[in-house]
């Protein structure tokens, strides 16, 4: 087997071993609540699709594993798993999370502290963050109750970390504005990039 094989099986395992909580009505992910809400139904609808494997995707994924290999030997940890239950209309949700690194607080394993989000990709726009990864870690704060957070951007030119304070988050009303189908798109540029664009009724084909 080659290696490109080799990551390819990798990925496609991960992926299968996913599926079935991929495709649960009642699992809603962190990433869910800052995207499009008819990304998450399509995701349920047609799952195959959301498979991908593309370089930016592995390069991304190296890039994680090594940040977080590094930092985890100076008292960070990596990828913590986060769960909460909630309630809309009667209708319980469990709502699912993965902070990239998360540093305790020294006197206590079960206080987290700092929370570090890490994003790459092709190029940084601007000088300012994006705003779905600023909710998206705003949330990990709130519901770690970290004091601070920082979103490290990693391109091929540039490597800037932006620090980001906790807020009170409306967990309740993202939860209900997912589950409800209320934002179709979310941001007017989430579509160029959605592999569901082809078959959305809601896609901006412009």
């Amino acid at each position: 087997m080659s290696v490109l094989e080799e990551i390819y099986s990798i990925k496609q395992k991960e992926f299968t071993e996913k599926l079935k909580e991929m495709t649960d009505s009642r699992t809603i992910y962190v990433t869910d609540l800052v995207s499009c809400s008819m990304k998450r139904i399509m995701r349920i609808r047609y799952p195959l699709l959301s498979f991908r494997f593309e370089p930016p995707m592995i390069l991304g994924d190296l890039v994680h594993a090594g940040l977080e290999k590094l930092l985890e030997e100076h008292g960070w940890r990596a990828e913590v798993q986060i769960e909460k239950r909630i309630s809309v209309d009667g209708e319980e949700y469990l709502l699912k999370g993965r902070a990239d690194l998360v540093r305790y607080a020294k006197e206590s394993q079960n206080r987290a502290e700092e929370v570090i989000e890490i994003k790459t990709g092709r190029d940084l726009p601007s000088n300012t963050p994006h705003e779905h990864h600023v909710l998206q870690l705003k949330i990990y704060l709130y519901l770690l109750g970290a004091q601070r957070g920082y979103l490290v951007y990693i391109t091929p030119e540039r490597l800037v970390e932006f620090p980001v304070d906790p807020e009170p988050i409306d967990l309740e009303m993202l939860v209900r504005e997912t589950v409800y189908n209320e934002k179709t798109p979310r941001y007017e540029w989430e579509c160029k990039y959605c592999p569901y664009r082809r078959i959305c009724p809601f896609a901006k084909t412009r």
